[in-house]
């Protein structure tokens, strides 16, 4: 006789994640971990996810749908605001919440407002300890005990992001907590933002890795044109906002020589990314208070 449960189709799941933590968390970096591609953007500079970027993974029968935040800070313009309302909004709409916190600098200022945060919302949150290999292994048995003392986390995981450690057992645990459904997306897709956007983020990270020390966290990327061509290949057009002349002069460089190097770099990486061959042009703009342009925010996908 057959056993029923083993010939009984297996359920698929599907739910959402929203990772939340201090700025420079690793965010982003887990999220490309887990993906298993490049989806939101990574930089040293603090700050760089703007929007709720959706990336999605798959474990078995689960679809995991990641929502990776803006850090949650201390918002000082309209900018930072709606940075930090999106990321709450992430938390309240998720079926899950990671709270992501940098092992070295441990249970900082930032990171007791979020937990804060979660006392007021009584959420059921998991603690993720990030960057653990960077930490001695004497401290880490301390440091768990000082965040289960905050806070009464469901489960508590260590990893590094960055080489992947302890990645694999947290996406099978994150996978096991989605709810049966219908997954929302194809098996093989990894992120529901659009091209354009992806184009947008791989200039904005150049910018950063190129310019940190010398532009403030005041410029932005938009794709303004995107142009499919018969041979397959596809011309993009963007333009790198900044609010002063001063900026604009640093984004160019002598003679247009930095500009020249950053669409090099933007533009390998979206033919890697794309898997297809890319003519990129840049264009530098001054657009004075951007980041307190409510329809800019909206087109940012920052407001609603």
């Amino acid at each position: 006789m057959t056993d029923a449960l083993s010939t009984a189709p297996m359920k698929t799941r599907c739910g959402f994640v929203a990772i939340i933590g201090a700025p420079n968390a690793g965010k982003s970096t887990l999220v490309n971990k887990l993906v298993g591609s490049k989806v939101s953007i990574v930089s040293h500079k603090v700050q760089t996810t703007r929007a709720r970027i959706r990336a999605i993974f798959m474990h078995e029968q689960s679809q995991v749908v990641l929502v990776d935040t803006p850090g949650i800070f201390k918002p000082r313009r309209k900018l930072d605001e709606a940075m930090v309302e999106s990321a709450w909004t992430g938390a309240g709409e998720a079926d899950a919440v990671v709270l992501l916190v940098d092992a070295r600098r441990g249970l900082e200022d930032e990171v007791q407002k979020i937990i804060d945060g979660f006392k007021a919302h009584k959420a059921r949150v998991i603690l993720v300890l990030n960057k653990v290999d960077l930490l001695e292994a004497e401290k880490l048995l301390p440091l768990a005990e000082q965040m289960a003392a905050a806070y009464e986390f469901t489960e508590t995981f260590m990893v590094s992001a960055i080489s992947g450690s302890g990645v694999a057992k947290l996406g099978a645990k994150l996978a096991e907590k989605m709810p049966i459904g219908p997954w929302l997306y194809p098996e093989d897709q990894t992120a529901d933002v659009h091209l354009r956007f992806i184009a947008s983020e791989i200039t904005r990270e150049k910018i950063y890795e190129r310019l940190h020390d010398e532009l403030p966290y005041s410029s932005t990327v938009e794709t303004e044109a995107w142009e499919e061509r018969k041979d397959g290949s596809v011309k993009i057009s963007q333009a790198i906002f900044v609010e002063r002349d001063s900026q604009k002069a640093i984004v160019l460089g002598k003679g247009g020589a930095q500009v020249k190097i950053l669409g090099q770099l933007a533009r390998k990486e979206m033919e890697l990314s794309f898997d297809r061959r890319v003519h990129l042009f840049l264009f530098v703009k001054v657009r004075e208070n951007w980041a307190v342009d409510p329809e800019r925010l909206r087109m940012m996908g920052l407001t609603r």
